[in-house]
């Protein structure tokens, strides 16, 4: 039996304001995003932000950090969290979820998880994108091409400044490559006393050279100044550079330490709920294959992989041409010896 008219009218109607409603309420809340700015947040904004706030009116504040938990834990600590969603890498989000600074997410909202990389959904995040972690230098500048991380470390064949992250992690692991430790014993190595010994010895052979970087957008600014003539960054960054900005740079991918970078809801987050629906808008296949048009960070979901131009696919981390010396940031090591290594590394660089 049909319905009246008049009561289809009124459930339409009903309908309408409880839409009207829900779109209201959704386009009244803004997510705080924290993220490691630059190159990267800008192909966020374009490939997840905007289209999510197309879908349900939800918009973003962001802010951009350098990493690290000291404050998210300050602010759970006080009970004053402002952010929503925060963008971390492996360790920090492994360490967060144990600290119970993240919100447990539910790996069933975002579908075929066998879709996913092996690794890069977790008990509290999911993975953004595959990253990496390259050396690069400027090939107006350089006659002969350095071609794997021990250049880096050769200041005879290479002379110069160098560009190193102001941290331990990437960079002990490339003092050990260069001093012939091979890719997949590095951790071995690094785990013993020795091996850190061994490490900060070879770094100590640069020393003197390094131009130290605290934000991923100074790397390929110090190559763009001159100031150093090969500088490790995040090839996004360095991508981005050569390609939006027309500066000869070039990647070198020997020993490449590649990574991915995480979604977290903080435990206090006033928005939590509007997050996690983002973080499984963001985690779909289009959105991934999305940011690499943007950026040269790869998707971690295979179903995005055939989304990819296939001449873009030569810029990303997981090319086959890229990937042959690559080594896995092993996110349980640093988790695990992070304080300790760090201290050591502080006074290193007052020494």
């Amino acid at each position: 039996m049909r319905t009246p008219i008049k009561a289809r009218r009124a459930a339409f109607a009903a309908l309408s304001v409880f839409a009207f409603a829900t779109a209201n309420a959704w386009a009244a809340e803004t997510l705080s995003v924290v993220t490691f700015g630059g190159a990267y947040e800008a192909a966020a904004k374009k490939a997840y932000f905007e289209p999510f706030t197309q879908a349900t009116g939800v918009g973003f504040s962001t802010e951009s950090y350098d990493g690290g938990l000291a404050k998210l834990s300050a602010m759970e600590q006080a009970k004053n969290t402002t952010w929503d969603l925060i963008d971390l890498e492996t360790n920090d989000a492994i360490t967060a979820c144990d600290e119970g600074l993240l919100k447990k997410f539910d790996k069933k909202t975002l579908g075929k998880t066998s879709d996913f990389i092996p690794g890069s959904i977790s008990d509290c995040a999911v993975a953004s994108m595959v990253w990496s972690t390259v050396f690069a230098y400027d090939a107006s500048k350089l006659k002969t091409a350095p071609t794997t991380v021990a250049d880096f470390f050769d200041l005879q064949k290479f002379p110069g400044k160098r560009g190193l992250r102001k941290s331990p992690k990437v960079s002990m692991e490339w003092a050990l490559i260069a001093d012939g430790v091979d890719p997949k014993d590095v951790y071995k190595v690094l785990g013993t006393p020795a091996g850190v010994d061994r490490a900060f010895k070879k770094l100590d052979t640069i020393k003197k050279s390094i131009v130290w970087w605290e934000s991923g957008a100074q790397a390929p600014q110090l190559l763009a100044d001159g100031a150093v003539v090969m500088t490790q960054a995040y090839n996004g960054r360095i991508d981005d550079a050569a390609k939006k900005d027309n500066k000869p740079f070039k990647a070198v991918w020997d020993a490449q330490v590649y990574d991915f970078d995480w979604w977290g809801i903080p435990t206090g987050a006033k928005h939590a709920d509007a997050a996690a629906k983002f973080i499984v808008s963001a985690s779909q296949p289009k959105a991934y294959a999305d940011l690499s048009k943007y950026i040269a960070y790869a998707p971690p979901r295979k179903d995005a992989i055939a989304l990819v131009d296939k001449q873009r696919l030569t810029d990303l981390p997981t090319s086959p041409d890229n990937f042959k010396r690559a080594l896995q940031i092993n996110a349980s090591f640093w988790a695990d010896n992070a304080d300790q290594i760090n201290k050591r590394f502080q006074t290193w660089l007052t020494q």
